[in-house]
């Protein structure tokens, strides 16, 4: 994929003012999301999402990060982008998240291949003659990837697009809980654990999560046992994807940035890809924010917003 360099403003020059400003900044939204759907789980799950349809041969699919949803900024821009192109889009929360609030007894986490799979599989039914993509950010970024290798899951999307995925779960957290990351843990953390809060299970956990501990006291405590893995070391190692995009049989472009302070990017640089993947490491950009000192050809400073349109452009026109 040919882009333009993101070349950031002196006001956010480094990975952490991305990031951040990347987020603070204001968004268009969505007037409507579409039609209000369910897919439920073989566990006994159910997943929320919106269907808005378009007129093109292409579905795209929008997965969000950690202590996100179907109404995170990025998640409606990416959506718009897909509209304009005519694509159908199809958007989903993760178990617990957003609509689906109080619906999932499970919690969601970076090797959820299966719920992806499963929304696709959903989709697939939906519009069986159209050619279909899916877009994951962030967590959902590695997820994707997890499926992609035929690792976890069964149905996969025709081709995808991997956003700032945290390839290797254990390196991420153990970089969440330096310096100024702290902010971004803390963050995360009381997101997740309000999300848990206001699910079915909210009595089990009120006393057992503390108002304040690291992610990585978080997977130890909650997301390891309540997902069936050994501890958190198990879940990070068969979960993360560095080691895994060997094995990728469809066309898919990794995005990401040197200067993210959430994923190292040495993760990206020494993975082995098969010939179907498309590595794109900026040097700026930090995580998810990519804003740019000059408008972009699409007439905007948010250079994300032109790489995600770009990738759609490449993959499914």
């Amino acid at each position: 994929m040919k882009l333009e360099v993101c070349e950031p403003p002196r006001w956010a020059a480094s990975g952490h003012a991305q990031t951040i400003f990347g987020h603070l900044l204001p968004s268009p939204s969505l007037r409507s999301k579409g039609q209000r759907v369910e897919v439920p789980l073989p566990d006994g799950d159910v997943l929320v999402g919106f269907v808005q349809p378009g007129t093109s041969g292409a579905v795209v699919y929008v997965f969000h990060g950690l202590a996100g949803s179907t109404d995170s900024t990025y998640m409606h821009r990416t959506s718009i982008l897909a509209q304009k192109r005519g694509h159908t889009v199809i958007l989903f929360n993760h178990r617990g998240c957003g609509e689906g609030r109080g619906l999932a007894r499970l919690p969601y986490h970076s090797g959820r291949a299966e719920d992806l799979s499963a929304v696709i599989e959903f989709g697939r039914r939906e519009f069986p003659t159209k050619r279909h993509m899916a877009i994951g950010f962030s967590l959902s970024g590695n997820a994707l990837l997890l499926l992609l290798s035929g690792k976890r899951g069964r149905v996969q999307p025709d081709v995808a697009l991997s956003v700032n995925a945290p390839i290797h779960l254990a390196e991420s957290s153990a970089l969440l809980r330096r310096g100024l990351n702290r902010i971004y843990d803390i963050k995360f953390y009381r997101q997740c654990r309000q999300d848990i809060l206001k699910g079915p299970e909210r009595h089990k956990w009120l006393n057992a999560l503390p108002q304040l501990v690291t992610l990585h006291e978080f997977d130890q405590l909650y997301t390891a046992p309540t997902s069936g893995f050994l501890d958190r070391e198990d879940y990070y190692s068969s979960c993360s994807t560095h080691s895994l995009m060997s094995q990728i049989q469809i066309p898919t472009i990794l995005l990401t940035a040197k200067d993210d302070p959430l994923v190292p990017v040495e993760n990206y640089q020494n993975a082995v890809v098969s010939r179907h993947v498309d590595r794109h490491i900026e040097s700026f950009g930090g995580h998810m924010g990519y804003i740019s000192r000059s408008n972009t050809p699409m007439g905007s400073k948010r250079w994300q917003d032109y790489a995600v349109d770009q990738a759609m452009n490449e993959l499914i026109g």
